[in-house]
């Protein structure tokens, strides 16, 4: 899987009500608003928000009679197989045959994963060529990554999901000579620093030390971001062309989508960025 040609991009943790779907859907859409052909694979079978979104889109576009970019997406359902280990061979080769399907006719690929410990999301982070962990400011997320020591707030001990990550890299380099990028994606940053913030945040920069992710701002808290959600629109939809009547919350939304995109450091987008 690591020699497919198109770079996989995995969005996931083991946490719900971090952002994940939301972060997914901003790269969909911003990768596709760059020209980009996009392959989008939704792991989480049970909610499927990532699916809903775009089906959501459709039928806009359709009522509108206008023509947004849509990615090619696939919802890959868990193995009813009788043993465990069977189930996840076969989510294995699932995941394995979508991604190389995806692959012949896109440009890039975005997994969102369940906010739980499954055998697909762990397969996806296995075969990511950039791991995106999103998590909200403050030590409860942090939780995600490490604990923290309540009198010093250093972090501790990495946890169960910063090992697998961690165990995910050193494997994939050692057997395919590639590196796994790991963007750590913080959201609903408060526009007012607070001490706790800047505790997080210094936590943060020393934990990314010790092991090996980059972090990159994510998307604020903005009514914005959910309630397009409906219409299968983003505030890239909305502002795409337009030179009037346009806000300055929504320009700062879209600064902030466009930044997301840009800490992904992907070649395809060099010239789209350089150009903008």
């Amino acid at each position: 899987m690591a020699g497919f040609p198109v770079p996989l991009i995995v969005v996931g943790n083991e946490k719900g009500g971090s952002g994940k779907t939301t972060v997914a859907i901003h790269f969909v859409a911003g990768l596709l608003a760059s020209g980009l052909r996009v392959g989008a694979i939704d792991l989480d079978h049970r909610q499927r928000s990532f699916s809903h979104f775009f089906a959501n889109r459709a039928q806009w576009a359709e009522r509108q009679k206008r023509d947004f970019p849509l990615p090619r997406l696939v919802t890959i359902a868990p193995s009813e197989r009788e043993t465990k280990s069977l189930a996840e061979g076969e989510e294995a080769a699932r995941l394995a045959r979508v991604i190389s399907e995806l692959s012949e006719e896109t440009d890039v690929i975005v997994v969102d994963c369940p906010g739980a410990d499954t055998a697909l999301g762990r397969a996806a982070h296995s075969t990511a060529s950039v791991i995106v962990t999103p998590l909200n400011d403050s030590f409860v997320d942090f939780d995600l990554l490490a604990g923290v020591d309540p009198e010093t707030y250093e972090a501790k001990a990495p946890s169960i999901y910063a090992e697998f990550v961690w165990e995910s890299r050193k494997r994939h380099m050692i057997e395919k000579r590639k590196t796994i990028d790991w963007l750590v994606v913080r959201n609903r940053v408060s526009s007012t620093e607070t001490r706790n913030q800047r505790r997080v945040s210094e936590a943060l920069t020393k934990l990314s030390q010790r092991i090996g992710f980059r972090l990159a701002p994510g998307l604020s808290e903005r009514v914005i971001y959910r309630e397009l959600f409906p219409k299968g629109l983003t505030v890239l939809d909305l502002i795409e062309g337009k030179t009037k009547g346009i806000t300055m919350a929504q320009v700062a939304a879209r600064q902030e989508v466009r930044g997301l995109i840009a800490a992904l450091r992907l070649p395809q987008l060099t010239r789209v960025l350089a150009a903008s």
